[in-house]
């Protein structure tokens, strides 16, 4: 039994053993036919990869000399553009260098010739110098024997020589001087008459067209109406605010402004205009518009005076001067315009002193300027005669005294001592003396209404005053603070006695005294 067991263990083992022998040999098998499929994969992969390498190979190489080739002709491009480059620096190099060689031959050429004059000149000054030497030498012995012959000195007979010259010279020129004051007598009233005529002929001149009227042209009569107002406080407030009469008639499609004062007649013009435009027409609209207008009117005033300065060609004025002269649009003397008055004198006086030799710049401003006492302000003493005034402000702002003489005297107030003077008094008589240029009776009747206003603000209280209805009636608009009801009657009355007193006026004048009572209060 034991035997047998062995056995079996011994059987088992051995054919674990052989199993295990056969198993390896077949494994073996298995691993070399693995192996040898896994070469000829192996050799089939490098086979493929080594013609893709030569394929990839050829095709870089292909590129790297496209590359080549491109670079290469690039590179040349840069050395021939390099060398032309070259080449037009070398050619103007050789164009300069060839050019200073010219330039340095010619003047060695020039330093020759130069060297060559410096020589020559050299030698004629010393030739000079001997002949000047020997022609002292010359001079001095011929004044030694005159000295000698007529036993006077050199001094003594220059003396006497001059002395006789001086004598001769003298009686010559007095006989010159008094042959040109013969001649200048004989021709200076006709050679001035020449001069006067020539400056009138080349000075265009204008028919003077003033009036105390202006129309106010309106679309339809309908505007009247509005104008008006109810009861006509509209027309009353515009009265009342600009101190112009506006008649309302059966004229049709205007309106007719009526004051002598012709900056009040374009502030109601201007005024109307707004209104009529933009449509609202009551009291309070109408005191603010006429309150806008006359800032518009002082602001074209300043436009004028620098418009006809410019014209001029004057440069340099004072501002206020400016203003002056622009207040001169609206301002009359006898009739004639003042500015355009003003213009022509000036125009006048340079065409006269450029005639005659003297700075017509000057001349011109001094023409422009010769009536601005005629445009006083409020502070302006009014008994001054309009050249003084005139004059004390030109000197005021800076003016040469020559200009404020010239202002002064044109109407010989004072002395003149300026040979402008003259000539602006005789251009101002030559624009104000030509046919239709002034009336007399329009500037006596523009002073009498200013005269009635004056009347009326000579009383306390009055704080505007217009003389209106051609002078037959002063409307007098008072400070209710300081005039009551009562007051009021009493003003009317002591003004009506004063006028007719103090003044001298055709028919009747009628004096209204309008009290306003105001009530304003502020919610806050």
């Amino acid at each position: 039994m034991d035997n047998t067991i062995v056995l079996i263990v011994g059987g088992m083992a051995v054919g674990a053993i052989i199993g295990f022998i056969v198993a390896k040999l077949l494994e073996r098998n298995n691993a070399s036919k693995l192996i040898k499929s896994a070469k000829k994969s192996a050799s089939a992969i490098l086979r493929e990869a080594k013609s893709e390498g030569e394929s990839l190979k050829k095709d870089k190489i292909l590129q790297a000399k496209e590359k080549f080739i491109e670079l290469k002709s690039e590179h040349e491009k840069v050395i021939l553009s390099r060398d032309k480059k070259m080449a037009d620096a070398e050619k103007r190099t050789r164009d300069k260098e060839s050019q200073i060689s010219n330039e340095l031959s010619k003047s060695k050429k020039a330093a020759a010739a130069v060297e060559a004059k410096v020589n020559d000149y050299n030698h004629r000054i010393d030739v000079l110098e001997k002949k000047q030497n020997e022609l002292d030498r010359l001079h001095k012995s011929q004044v030694e024997q005159l000295e000698v012959i007529s036993s006077l000195s050199a001094e003594e007979a220059k003396a006497q020589l001059v002395e006789s010259l001086k004598g001769e010279a003298k009686s010559d020129a007095m006989g010159y001087v008094q042959d040109k004051i013969e001649e200048a007598k004989l021709t200076a009233q006709q050679e001035a008459k020449k001069i006067i005529i020539n400056t009138i002929q080349r000075i265009g001149t204008e028919e003077a067209v003033d009036n105390c009227v202006s129309v106010f042209n309106i679309e339809s009569d309908d505007v009247k109406g509005r104008i008006i107002g109810r009861e006509g406080r509209n027309i009353r407030a515009i009265e009342a605010a600009t101190g112009v009469e506006i008649i309302v008639d059966d004229t049709p499609e205007a309106i007719i402004l009526s004051c002598f004062d012709s900056v009040r007649r374009e502030i109601a013009r201007l005024s109307l205009h707004k209104l009529v435009t933009d449509g609202r027409i009551h009291p309070a609209r109408i005191e603010e518009i006429v309150k806008k207008t006359q800032k518009q009117i002082e602001q074209e005033i300043i436009e004028v005076g620098k418009r006809t300065v410019i014209d001029l060609g004057i440069h340099g004025l004072n501002p206020e001067l400016i203003k002056m002269v622009g207040r001169m649009k609206y301002r009359s003397s006898y009739g004639q315009n003042l500015l355009q008055h003003s213009r022509e004198v000036a125009k006048l006086c340079g065409v006269m002193a450029a005639e005659l030799g003297l700075n017509p710049k000057l001349a011109k401003r001094a023409g422009l300027l010769h009536d601005i006492g005629k445009v006083p302000d409020a502070e302006a003493d009014m008994e001054t005669p309009h050249a003084i005034l005139g004059m004390q402000w030109a000197e005021k702002y800076g003016e040469k005294p020559d200009v404020c003489n010239a202002i002064g005297a044109h109407h010989d107030e004072i002395e003149m001592t300026s040979l402008l003077s003259p000539i602006i008094q005789v251009c101002d008589a030559i624009s104000g003396a030509r046919p239709g240029a002034r009336r007399q009776v329009l500037d006596s009747y523009i002073q009498r209404l200013k005269d009635l206003e004056d009347v009326a603000f000579g009383f306390d209280g009055v704080k505007k005053a217009y003389a209106i209805q051609a002078g037959r009636e002063l409307r007098v608009i008072v400070e209710s603070e300081k005039v009551n009801d009562e007051k009021a009657a009493d003003l009317s009355f002591n003004i009506s006695q004063k006028i007719q007193t103090d003044m001298t006026y055709p028919g009747q004048v009628k004096v209204t005294v309008i009290r306003e009572t105001r009530a304003v209060n502020i919610a806050k």
